[in-house]
């Protein structure tokens, strides 16, 4: 009997642990599901080490997109970036394909990142952050992939997601034209930077404290790059500046103390490579871009991942915390 179509499956963590094992020459003890997101997540437990099993799906990666990633976490490594890598299997392989229901999945066995996320960070943290992050992006801005990854535009970021989310927004027609309105206000600003002196590469574009471990010894491993692409590198000064956002907006943090730590973080992170003021007073429109491209991205993988929250509140809620960021950073 042909199995009916399906559009997502969830693969056996059972099975994925006798697969990995064999396919790594691995001892493993256990694989459990951890979380269903972008890609689905699994954790690989041995005798005395842990990793990282990520199955992509076809509809949000490509497997050129796949090696892509794979290849930039292979150049990070190599140049000594504190980053989470892929393994390579016994075949000499760092993808493993799957016959899932739904058609080809590839998945990739991650070094675990030691640690935990912290997100209350003390000041010596903060610079462990600024220094590491610009270590990385001394990297990522010489290196070229032969992969081809996402381009990070105010095409991309802004005009293509706004043009996409235009169905989700039927019934909030009055959110849909305060964001058009900003949107074309943000790219006439963006346009008075002189750009080409920004410093430009593959940035991760998801440097959140979600997305790095801190250890017992206050060593730092950056993880996830499933989002990385070329564009500005003050994108992830930027994203890493949304954390301080929610931390005001959710009453953590007043405005003066976040002003603070940032400004902590990008003293160390000059210390390890230069950014210019432009590109940090750049850091609240490229911030719009991040809000209304990931908001794009919820609503194109509804069926897939984001449908337990995406709806007309959800949508009222985000276009208000827009607002916020708007209103508190944007000059216009």
């Amino acid at each position: 009997m042909t199995p009916f179509p399906a559009q997502y499956s969830t693969l056996s963590a059972l099975a994925l642990k006798d697969y990995v094992a064999a396919a790594y020459g691995i001892n493993l003890i256990s694989c459990k599901y951890l979380l269903r997101g972008v890609s689905d997540t699994y954790i690989l437990e041995a005798t005395d080490v842990k990793y990282i099993l990520k199955i992509y799906r076809d509809r949000h990666r490509s497997l050129t997109e796949i090696q892509g990633e794979v290849e930039l976490l292979n150049m990070l490594k190599e140049y000594g970036a504190n980053v989470s890598y892929p393994l390579t299997d016994i075949f000499g392989s760092q993808i493993q394909k799957f016959d899932a229901a739904e058609g080809t999945r590839y998945g990739i066995v991650f070094s675990y990142a030691l640690g935990k996320p912290v997100l209350d960070l003390n000041d010596e943290q903060l610079k462990t952050v600024g220094r590491q992050m610009a270590a990385v992006h001394n990297i990522t801005s010489v290196v070229k992939l032969n992969y081809k990854r996402k381009a990070y535009t105010t095409d991309s970021t802004l005009i293509q997601p706004l043009k996409t989310l235009k169905p989700a927004f039927a019934e909030l027609p009055g959110e849909y034209i305060y964001l058009k309105e900003t949107v074309m206000q943000v790219i006439q600003k963006l346009n008075t930077f002189d750009t080409k002196k920004f410093s430009y590469g593959y940035c991760q574009y998801d440097f959140l404290p979600k997305n790095f471990h801190f250890d017992d010894a206050g060593q730092i491993t950056f993880f996830d790059f499933d989002f990385a692409g070329q564009g500005y590198l003050a994108n992830d000064l930027m994203s890493f500046f949304v954390h301080f956002f929610m931390h005001v907006f959710t009453g953590k943090l007043t405005d003066d103390e976040a002003d603070r730590m940032f400004k902590i973080f990008v003293k160390a992170y000059r210390e390890v490579r230069p950014v210019s003021d432009q590109e940090i007073k750049a850091i609240p429109y490229l911030g719009v871009g991040f809000w209304i491209f990931y908001l794009g991205f919820q609503y194109e993988n509804f069926d897939d991942w984001s449908n337990p929250f995406f709806g007309p509140k959800f949508i009222k809620d985000r276009v208000a915390l827009i607002k916020v960021w708007v209103d508190k950073y944007c000059e216009f």
